[in-house]
C-alpha cells in the first residue's frame, strides 16, 4: 500500500470539504479508492490534524482485547472503530479477531520485541471497582461517542436522501 504524507492528505482532505465534489471525483483524481479518502475525511473530522499523521509502532493486546470488546458491546463497525479509536487501519482490526479467535488474548500478544503504542484511549481496566471520578469520566466518553456515531448516523442518512433525490430527479427528466 502506498504511503502518502500528510500535507497530501490534509489536501485531499479540505478538497472533499469544500463540498463541491464528491468522495469519488476527489479520489478519482487523485487516483486513490473512494475508502481512502472517507477514512482520511472521518479520521480529520474526529481527530482533526493529528488524525492524518503517520502512527509508527503496535497497539499492545489489552487494548487489541479491549477494540474488539467495544465492538461487540457497542455494535460498532470495524471502520467506526478504528475512527473512534484512531486505528489508522480498519483491516487491522479483522486481523486481531481472526487471532483472537483462534488463540485468545495470548495470540494478540506481539510476537516481537519493541515498544506498544500508546494511546490516548487505554484498555478497560481489569478492576471493576472505579472510583467516582474514573465512573464519571468513563460516563463522559460514553456520552461523546454516542453522540459522534448519532451525528455519523445522520449524516450518513442526509447523502442518502440526497443522493436518492438526486437520482429521482434525473429519472425525470
Amino acid at each position: 500500500m502506498a504511503k502518502y504524507d500528510e500535507q497530501f492528505k490534509l489536501k485531499v482532505v479540505r478538497e472533499y470539504l469544500k463540498g463541491t465534489e464528491s468522495g469519488r471525483s476527489v479520489a478519482a483524481r487523485h487516483e486513490l479508492d473512494h475508502s481512502v479518502v472517507r477514512r482520511w475525511v472521518e479520521s480529520y473530522r474526529v481527530h482533526g490534524l493529528s488524525g492524518l499523521r503517520r502512527q509508527s509502532g503496535t497497539y499492545s493486546a489489552p487494548f487489541k482485547q479491549s477494540v474488539l470488546r467495544k465492538i461487540r458491546d457497542q455494535g460498532l463497525s470495524d471502520t467506526e472503530a478504528a475512527t473512534l479509536l484512531g486505528i489508522r487501519s480498519s483491516g487491522h482490526i479483522g486481523k486481531w479477531r481472526a487471532q483472537y479467535d483462534a488463540g485468545g488474548i495470548e495470540a494478540l500478544a506481539r510476537k516481537r520485541p519493541g515498544a506498544s503504542m500508546p494511546h490516548k484511549y487505554p484498555p478497560e481496566p481489569v478492576s471493576k471497582d472505579m472510583t467516582k471520578e474514573e465512573l464519571l469520566e468513563e460516563v463522559a466518553n460514553l456520552r461523546a461517542e454516542l453522540d459522534y456515531l448519532k451525528k455519523l448516523d445522520a449524516l450518513i442518512e442526509a447523502e442518502k436522501t440526497k443522493a436518492l433525490v438526486g437520482k429521482r430527479k434525473w429519472s425525470e427528466d
